[in-house]
């Protein structure tokens, strides 16, 4: 019972683990091409974004094998973090405006996530970041309030990211960085979702 109950604690830090290793995984099977290179061949980490692994087709234009790996890894991925948000709330915010708030803009923005893959690409990962940034900032307020200095600082540097990875992604002449600026958002965010989900599950 006690090993069960450890388990669920931690449901959304072995989520998280599971989804990186799905990303790995996907990336063995991408055909290639990327903005910068077309014609490539394999999945460039410096060249590639996310998104690449759930399309149809690569960008050099054959048939994506790793789009349901990759697909599979975003709704572990998002489901994870929405009972991250759900338990960071009830666990560090005593506000009940901000913990429905958190609850509701992480639950929103993970719903957008897992449909990037659709047409309406852009649009949802416009809603997904203007949920994330309130979902952040709510953390933010939430750990500088507990007195978290570590927590809080690596919280804004996540906000700042996000920020960044928006402008680098929408910007022709940054654009370029936009997959390394991503994956950086990718480990640091993910890593300090993994050290909250531990700092509140330790007695």
């Amino acid at each position: 019972m006690t090993n069960t109950k450890n388990v669920l604690r931690y449901l959304p830090s072995i989520g998280i683990l599971i989804f990186i290793a799905l990303y790995f995984y996907a990336t063995l099977f991408y055909p290639g091409g990327s903005r910068a290179h077309v014609n490539a061949t394999g999945f460039e980490w410096q060249n590639n974004h996310w998104c690449n692994l759930m399309a149809e087709k690569s960008v050099n234009g054959l048939e994506n094998p790793a789009r349901p790996i990759a697909i599979f890894a975003l709704v572990v991925l998002c489901s994870s973090m929405i009972l991250f948000f759900h338990k960071f709330a009830d666990h560090f915010e005593e506000d009940k405006t901000w913990k429905m708030t958190i609850k509701v803009a992480g639950t929103l923005g993970m719903l957008s996530a897992i449909f990037i893959f659709t047409p309406l690409h852009n649009v949802l990962t416009t809603i997904l970041s203007l949920c994330g940034g309130v979902v952040i900032i709510g953390m933010i307020r939430a750990l500088h309030k507990r007195k978290l200095a570590l927590f809080t600082i690596i919280g804004i540097l996540c906000m700042a990211i996000v920020g960044l990875n928006n402008l680098f992604y929408y910007s022709e002449s940054l654009t370029q960085y936009s997959p390394l600026i991503q994956k950086l958002g990718f480990v640091l965010i993910l890593a300090w979702t993994v050290a909250l989900n531990v700092k509140m599950n330790a007695k």
